[in-house]
């Protein structure tokens, strides 16, 4: 009975603390319609500052930090809702509302695109899920695929991001940073490692064994069991496959896809040595334009903030504040800055919802730089 008395208290509390926060937003609002006269920013770090520690004297040694964490997230709210009443269109959110007013409804079945290695690699096999009829350019590297899309040789790009197993495809996470693109779609690929060798070669005679960093990370248990045997890194998977087919060697292996084992005429040694057997590499699909198609429901975009204590923490609470799920932080140093970072985001959200758009907006307007990357549909 006792326990029921205080969950009445809390719920009486609960009822009055509504009341107050309904009437602040409402006051909030009224603030907004003041800035917007006088034409001041939604962020006053000032006032903040002197409101904080007016709160945690009053709510004393004990709680004082869980005032303080109240009232961030309380700040966060508010400025979120400011920010809708005070933003005017930028020159992205009117870019993305030109482009949502005609929506593209379906994806192109066929069009040049750019991957990286050469037939039989996993972003060939990537590509074809992602288009019926592509004409597939293969280049050496992946800032190769991002020159193409960049200069319109090509329309599309298809890039690896990350893997299940092995994380992030960081070289491509830093490229984003040098380069002007949109990711217009994703693909989750399952993949499927084997060791491949030529005909008649034996297991036991392997010394070598040949593939991309990736690949080789992902097969990293199966490499462990054979510590007496080289391991060499390749640009690509299918490229070591081609590799192994073409030299004159018997005791040198390549772990790719069975596929590249049809494809080069090898022989599969060993089947499924990845680490994991449920491992996906998600790919992105990029062009040098925006392309939002119908149904797009993930957004990624790059930002960095500025080099002080709760900065990330602030523009996270923007995203919370507006319900959103995250579903990737990454962060990448900065070149030429010590210790600063910039930061890729993944939001389940559409930019069809106004909310959204104005979080956009506010994002712009609070990072020190901000890149939208795009609005786009994941296939599996």
């Amino acid at each position: 009975m006792y326990l029921d008395e205080l969950r009445n208290q809390i719920n009486d509390i609960d009822d009055k603390i509504v009341e107050l926060f309904v009437e602040r937003m409402k006051v909030a609002s009224e603030i907004a319609g003041a800035k917007a006269e006088k034409n001041l920013p939604v962020l006053d770090m000032r006032r903040e500052n002197a409101v904080l520690q007016k709160i945690m004297e009053k709510a004393g040694e004990e709680f004082e930090l869980y005032a303080n964490t109240l009232y961030h997230t309380m700040f966060d709210v508010s400025k979120s809702y400011q920010a809708g009443i005070l933003m005017q269109d930028t020159p992205l959110s009117k870019e993305i509302m030109a482009s949502i007013e005609t929506p593209l409804m379906e994806f192109p079945k066929k069009a040049v695109v750019a991957c990286q290695g050469t037939e039989g690699s996993n972003a060939a096999r990537a590509c074809s899920r992602l288009f019926t009829m592509p004409n597939t350019m293969f280049f050496k590297s992946f800032e190769h695929v991002f020159n193409a899309v960049e200069s319109g040789l090509c329309r599309y790009g298809v890039l690896p991001i990350e893997n299940s197993s092995a994380g992030s495809v960081t070289e491509v996470y830093d490229l984003m940073m040098r380069h002007k693109f949109h990711i217009v779609r994703s693909l989750k690929l399952h993949i499927n490692h084997a060791l491949l060798g030529k005909h008649g070669a034996d297991f036991s005679n392997v010394k070598e064994i040949i593939s991309h960093e990736q690949a080789l990370s992902q097969c990293s248990e199966f490499l462990k069991s054979l510590p007496h045997v080289k391991v060499t890194v390749f640009e690509n998977t299918a490229t070591a496959a081609k590799y192994v087919a073409e030299c004159d060697r018997d005791d040198i292996a390549a772990i790719s896809s069975p596929e590249c084992a049809k494809l080069y005429g090898l022989q599969v040694m060993k089947n499924d040595i990845q680490n994991n057997q449920n491992n996906y590499t998600r790919f992105i699909c990029i062009a040098k334009d925006m392309e939002i198609y119908a149904g797009s429901n993930k957004i990624s975009l790059m930002l960095s903030v500025s080099h002080h204590p709760g900065s990330l923490y602030r523009m996270l609470g923007k995203i919370a504040a507006k319900g959103i799920n995250l579903s990737k932080l990454e962060s990448r140093p900065i070149p030429g800055k010590d210790f600063e970072f910039r930061f890729y985001f993944d939001m389940e959200a559409s930019v069809y919802s106004k909310d959204v758009i104005t979080l956009l907006k506010d994002m712009d307007f609070s990072a020190e730089q901000f890149t939208f990357l795009g609005c786009y549909s994941e296939i599996v």
